[in-house]
């Protein structure tokens, strides 16, 4: 009865180690894709900057289209 028992918890506890190394797997990779989006935000947040006109536009000042 006994060894059944420590059988059953060792079987357990095999299947918990695959799952914790599963879901670190899972977590590298999500932070690893999360990293090169932040890395690809930045550069397009640079180059939107720098694509501006370097003197701010006013709304106010344009002309509608329909005029």
């Amino acid at each position: 009865m006994m060894e059944e028992r420590i059988t059953e918890l060792e079987v357990k506890l095999a299947f918990a180690e695959d799952l914790l190394e599963t879901l670190n797997h899972t977590v590298y990779r999500q932070q690893a894709q999360i990293d090169q989006l932040q890395h690809e935000l930045r550069a397009l947040r640079q180059q939107m900057l720098q694509s501006q006109p370097a003197e701010q536009r006013n709304l106010l000042d344009e002309i509608p289209p329909h005029y």
